[in-house]
């Protein structure tokens, strides 16, 4: 263990050495140690909770909690060495602190058994030093696990990046924990069954991290419900819909329903035909449904018919898109500027570059004032020319 500490004391050097300044105190205290020579186990001298707080960057009460697992160290060599490892991959003391916090054992890792094997499995699979460093600091413990590599290898391809693979492990280390050949290869292959392309899988695994490690009688549940729903496998739409019922039991897919049903006054077959459109309706908060509601039936005029059959009007901010469109529609209109029948749903969808070409700035001259006033309304503001007498007459 010695001669293998002083080794990687020296790796670590010679890098610093050639990458500019040194990486953190943890360089400046392996030096000393190096110079120092051999460490001396003694029961009775080491105090973890001190190195921890020292050495490794944690807090006090960090360090409390941690020590716990670590009082059968006698000697600071072993985590040394991993400090040592870790610093030569780029890693500085503010990279490896959180780390530590949450999992303590890394410090006894073995550098030539464990973490080495790891970072060249890694790197054979195409990652680079950062690359490793960013997936050391979500990993955690599975970062020392070797299985770590096969599973990346499986991973990346599915999920088209190791980008990709990143924003799901900051969500959820599930994709690690879970066993590839028990859950994760029989839900892939299900899903594909069912229409999804790799593509599709990796969105839907963005927005549901766990969805690929839970029990495949599961996930098949799920898609029998989105199928109940109307939302056919094989279909544009079914992503979304496994999207929208994943992980909620019957009993609250049937109170949304309900609750759709009640605020948007639709009947069962347009409640169906909602939901079969835009199946992340059921996502909603009820908060958000009840403004929509209000918004548009109330005050806009739009019938619930007219929304059912359009549910992505209910995907919009009503901040940033709803209201100030509505706003600039109805001014148009008051003042006769607006030529032709525009839908309130037409002007909704438009892209923010259309809509500014298409109904602010051919009106610079007649309503010089339009485009800042709507800015003004996109910022949550109503200027004072877009103050209306509020009528139910259908847009």
């Amino acid at each position: 263990m010695l001669r293998l500490r002083g080794r990687i004391v020296s790796h670590l050097l010679s890098f610093s050495s050639t990458s500019g300044p040194a990486i953190s105190p943890l360089h400046r205290l392996l030096s000393a140690s190096a110079a120092a020579g051999p460490v001396s186990p003694n029961p009775s001298g080491f105090a973890v909770e001190d190195y921890l707080v020292d050495t490794c960057g944690l807090t006090r009460p960090q360090a409390l909690k941690a020590s716990t697992r670590l009082s059968h160290l006698k000697s600071p060599a072993k985590p040394n060495a991993v400090l040592a490892f870790l610093a030569g991959l780029g890693l500085s003391g503010a990279d490896v602190a959180p780390v530590v916090a949450k999992d303590p054992q890394l410090l006894c890792a073995k550098v030539d058994k464990t973490l080495a094997p790891v970072v060249d499995g890694l790197t054979g699979l195409g990652l680079s030093r950062s690359d490793i460093a960013r997936l050391f600091s979500l990993a955690h413990a599975y970062f020392r696990c070797r299985s770590i590599v096969s599973k990346l290898h499986y991973y990346l391809p599915l999920l088209g990046s190791f980008h990709n693979f990143l924003r799901l492990l900051k969500r959820s280390s599930h994709l690690l924990s879970s066993d590839l050949d028990k859950s994760v290869k029989p839900n892939v292959a299900f899903l594909r069954e069912c229409g999804l392309g790799d593509c599709d899988i990796a969105k839907l695994c963005i927005r549901e991290p766990r969805i690929l490690a839970i029990n495949p009688e599961r996930i098949r549940a799920m898609a029998a419900c989105a199928e109940r729903l109307g939302v056919r496998r094989g279909s544009g739409m079914f992503r979304q819909g496994l999207q929208a019922v994943a992980f909620l039991s019957e009993e609250k897919v049937a109170a949304k329903l309900d609750y759709l049903k009640n605020t948007f006054r639709w009947s069962d077959a347009q409640v169906s035909i909602a939901v079969r459109k835009y199946p992340n309706l059921l996502g909603k908060s009820k908060e958000s449904l009840k403004r929509r509601s209000e918004f548009l039936v109330s005050k806009v005029g739009v019938e619930p018919v007219y929304i059912a059959h359009r549910p992505t009007l209910l995907s919009y901010s009503m901040e940033g898109r709803l209201r100030p469109r509505y706003y600039v529609i109805k001014f148009l209109k008051e003042n006769g500027l607006l030529d032709g029948d525009l839908s309130f749903f037409t002007a909704v969808k438009m892209t923010e570059k259309v809509f500014m070409e298409k109904l602010i700035s051919p009106h610079k001259e007649a309503a010089p004032h339009l485009a800042e006033d709507y800015a003004t309304a996109c910022k949550g503001e109503v200027p004072t020319n877009f103050i209306f007498r509020w009528t139910r007459n259908r847009l």
